[in-house]
């Protein structure tokens, strides 16, 4: 479970000037993170990916605790990122290796030392993904789903509990999208995903709506969507 006690993240605002006022991203979040499968919602800029960042200690509140199974992720940072995997938005932010099952070993490095089982483990993962026939491709005559996918494998390698995704289907075409969305609702995993992509909120269990750095609603997909789709077309 995650807990969020009033978190505030700001920032210095460069766009007013070299000692500009606190730009405010997120503004003082009470939050108890427990459903199998959340999203979040809300325009550019709401603090979606900054709520996202906070959740494996990517960035640390400027007040107040975020919490993963009860480890701050201020004083045990290590620990959190071994619980909770990040999923950027680009793979290839992600992917630093030339070919998907160097990227996968790469993974497993701190977990299986041995070279050769290693590699077979990478194999193995990559085959309960369909992502076999990839292992040896670059990583740039890959499709964007299959990047996403190998990017997915290389967080899954590492035995997370939680996994945070950061608008995962943005850069994926329709067929991709429906494919990332079916591994999504297989996986055993805790998965907390920001989207546009209002078929993917739809499919999770809760939905919070941020503007402003500031929870709007929160609450089951049907009823909270409905309230962002009708906030959106006034706009």
């Amino acid at each position: 479970m995650i807990e969020l006690d009033g978190v505030r993240v700001e920032v210095a605002d460069y766009a007013a000037g070299a000692r500009g006022p606190a730009k405010v991203l997120l503004d003082r979040l009470n939050l108890t993170l427990a459903e199998q499968r959340i999203a979040l919602v809300g325009s550019n800029g709401s603090g979606k990916s900054t709520l996202l960042k906070l959740l494996n200690g990517l960035i640390l509140p400027s007040d107040g605790t975020v919490s993963v199974a009860g480890l701050d992720t201020r004083k045990h940072g290590k620990a959190v990122r071994q619980r909770v995997g990040y999923v950027f938005t680009d793979p290839l932010a992600q992917l630093v290796m030339s070919t998907p099952l160097d990227d996968v070993q790469l993974s497993l490095r701190p977990l299986i030392k041995n070279k050769g089982e290693r590699r077979e483990k990478a194999r193995d993962l990559l085959a309960q993904r369909g992502l076999l026939h990839t292992a040896d491709q670059s990583i740039y005559d890959l499709s964007g789903g299959e990047r996403q996918l190998v990017s997915l494998t290389t967080v899954l390698a590492v035995e997370p509990d939680i996994i945070v995704a950061d608008e995962p289907t943005t850069l994926l075409d329709l067929r991709n999208r429906y494919l990332l969305r079916r591994v999504f609702s297989e996986l055993p995993h805790q998965i907390i995903v920001s989207t546009h992509d209002l078929d993917v909120a739809g499919d999770m269990d809760r939905v919070i709506w941020l503007e402003g750095g500031a929870v709007v609603e929160d609450g089951v997909p049907s009823n909270v969507l409905a309230h962002y789709r009708d906030a959106m077309a006034l706009r």
